[in-house]
């Protein structure tokens, strides 16, 4: 630290750091920290990383699964905590990054169909992965690969939601090798602060359940106005989310909920005897049709009907004045378009149907979280449910879930022979 100023050495010698958190200096691939609010863990790890990057030249990717805009990410927070710490005259504040007088760099990035940006960053020495609850399987399968430098290291901070969630699965029920897992909660924090201590006790009294999740970080059995909160647990308990291998004697519905900013989601489903057999789930967003109807023919799978949301018959500049449904007929599927249905009645659908339904449990993981997590939104005035759904990045997946609740009335004609499908060749194809 020769080349540092001796206000800078002194500003970093005097962080103070709880003492569950002096393992963030300690080599370490995996480093997580879960449990309730108050512990101070997104804090610590800020301030340690600021020192870190103090002390030598650091390239630092602070991440999370959803981030729109600068705003959504730990920026704010690196630079609240760079003022508190004197740090001013040595880091840069930018409006998309944070530089180091040595080299240090913080980026930020959002995982959630991001994969072409998230494998351009090389060379991260530490990758921070922020409110990592959210982060999904095929995130975690293209970052982890991507943090490949020598001694790299993956820091993950979270509050747990439920214990089915990828991180909490992947990180502490079977954490993996070269891994430290710390349980922070409230008491672990000597700063812990008299107002959120009186909101701490103010919920112990009035909901048990939301207290052990919110302040001692307790996995939820289902999210708060979870909407299928009562047929996921029958599921579960009922053995319906296993292996559910695809019969390929029987064909096999696409079922679409249509996105272009956001996700496009869709179920692969077949009807075998009196099951509602779901073999598939799968998401993107961004991309052409071409795009969806590219990897449903790279499933090997033998289609019966591919049903299209409501709408799916509208024109469309960027398809050459072609509905998606025509671009998807004239590639050689049987389409059919679900009509506009109000929201209380496709759920009501949806959840009779929801007896007859098995799982795969890995090709539909991302699906599935989607149905546990879909929520009623809360009423800014009287903080109550309301009966509208949350649109959300769970609400895609869900969506097409309720559409199969409409299509299973729907007479289904025999399956045909094979055919041979034609890509659309225009740019929205």
């Amino acid at each position: 630290m020769s080349e540092i100023s001796q206000e800078i050495r002194e500003a970093v010698s005097a962080v103070d750091f709880p003492i569950k958190l002096q393992f963030l200096f300690e080599p370490m691939r995996y480093k997580v920290l879960y449990g309730g609010r108050g512990g101070a863990k997104s804090w610590g790890v800020a301030r340690a990383l600021l020192v870190l990057g103090v002390k030598k030249p650091t390239r630092v990717l602070c991440a999370r699964e959803f981030q729109n805009s600068i705003g959504q990410s730990v920026h704010k927070l690196l630079s609240d905590q760079i003022i508190a710490l004197k740090l001013e005259s040595f880091y840069e504040i930018t409006q998309n990054s944070i530089r180091g007088k040595n080299g240090t760099e913080f980026a930020f990035v959002g995982l959630k169909n991001n994969v072409t940006n998230i494998k351009s960053y090389e060379g991260v020495d530490i990758c921070w992965v922020e409110e990592a609850q959210s982060v999904s399987k095929s995130s975690w399968n293209v970052l982890i690969p991507t943090i490949r430098k020598e001694n790299s290291e993956i820091w993950i901070t979270f509050n747990p939601e439920l214990e089915t969630d990828e991180t909490y699965q992947r990180f502490v029920v079977s954490p993996p090798e070269n891994s430290k897992i710390a349980k922070i909660n409230w008491n672990d924090n000597p700063w812990f602060p008299d107002t959120l201590r009186l909101e701490k006790d103010a919920l112990f009294s009035r909901d048990r359940e939301a207290y052990n999740n919110v302040w001692e970080g307790l996995c939820r059995q289902t999210i708060d106005g979870a909407i299928f909160a009562k047929e996921m647990t029958m599921a579960d308990l009922e053995g319906r989310i296993t292996n559910v291998a695809y019969d390929p004697i029987k064909p096999v519905h696409a079922v679409f909920d249509l996105g272009w900013a956001d996700a496009t989601a869709i179920w692969f489903v077949q009807f075998i005897s009196q099951e509602v057999r779901l073999i598939r789930y799968y998401e993107n967003n961004q991309e052409t049709i071409a795009h969806y109807l590219a990897k449903m023919q790279s499933y090997g799978y033998v289609y019966d009907t591919i049903w299209l949301p409501h709408d799916a018959g509208n024109k469309t500049l960027a398809s050459n004045g072609k509905s998606i449904e025509e671009i998807v007929r004239n590639s050689g599927y049987n389409t059919r378009v679900i009509e506009r249905t109000p929201i209380a009645d496709s759920i009501n659908a949806a959840r009779m149907m929801f007896n007859k339904c098995w799982f795969d449990r890995n090709n539909c993981h991302d699906g599935l979280q989607c149905l546990r997590h879909y929520r009623y939104d809360v009423d800014p005035d009287t903080k109550q449910f309301s009966q509208k759904p949350l649109h959300d990045n769970y609400s895609h997946g869900a969506d097409a879930f309720r559409y199969i609740g409409l299509m299973v009335n729907e007479p289904r004609k025999p399956a045909k022979q094979p055919k041979t499908y034609q890509l659309p060749s225009s740019w929205m194809g």
